[in-house]
């Protein structure tokens, strides 16, 4: 079993004000919106590398309410875009599901155009450790990355904090291989940062 980290997850409240403000930090364009129909949400992409990408996703005004909870805890988001959470993809979602926190939530499929994946999605909508522990995910596609255009942007690190970090590293202690450029610190309050690096230089996202 393999795992990789798959994409890092900014949340927003609106999806325009998230697209702008990522752009204005990267300083590069995203893809076109795309929407998830089961979850009332949508989003914008942009490649982090050839295996992994950056994401922006807010609730989707236009569509129908879900009779259940979406998905990153969207359904109870406000204020400014924020790097919530991270994606880890492996290759049996089953087994990674076995092998993951018991609460971790349930095993899910969905389909978007061309793309097909599988995602462990919390009953509450609510990823464990405040977003600090991953979701899983699946893909039975192609990876969007490969029809997306690099953009000369690389993850460098991707800093995790929380309160019970010690719980955190013994969550995480299966899922080792997706950790090369994670590392997990003791804080009041839980949180994510990510080190990009890009054309201009490094940025920080948090």
């Amino acid at each position: 079993m393999s795992y990789f980290l798959d994409h890092l997850v900014v949340c927003a409240s609106d999806l325009t004000q998230g697209r702008l403000w990522a752009e204005g930090l990267l300083d590069v364009p995203f893809e076109p919106r795309g929407a998830h129909d089961e979850m009332g949400t949508h989003n914008h992409l942009v490649a982090l590398d050839k295996a992994s990408y950056f994401e922006v996703i807010a609730r989707d005004p236009e569509a129908a309410k879900p009779d259940h909870a979406r998905w990153f805890d969207l359904d109870n988001f406000g204020g400014g875009p924020k790097l919530s959470n991270w994606v880890v993809r492996c290759d049996d979602l089953d087994e990674a599901w076995e092998r993951a926190p018991a609460i971790v939530g349930d095993i899910k499929s969905f389909r978007r155009g061309d793309y097909a994946w599988r995602m462990i999605i919390p009953k509450d909508g609510k990823p464990l450790f405040d977003g600090c522990f991953p979701t899983l995910i699946e893909w039975h596609s192609d990876h969007p990355t490969q029809h997306m255009p690099q953009r000369d942007l690389r993850l460098r690190r991707l800093k995790l904090t929380h309160p019970k970090a010690a719980d955190l590293r013994a969550a995480l202690a299966p899922f080792v291989e997706a950790m090369d450029h994670v590392t997990i610190g003791d804080g009041r309050t839980a949180s994510l940062q990510a080190e990009i690096g890009s054309a201009s230089g490094e940025i920080w996202i948090a």
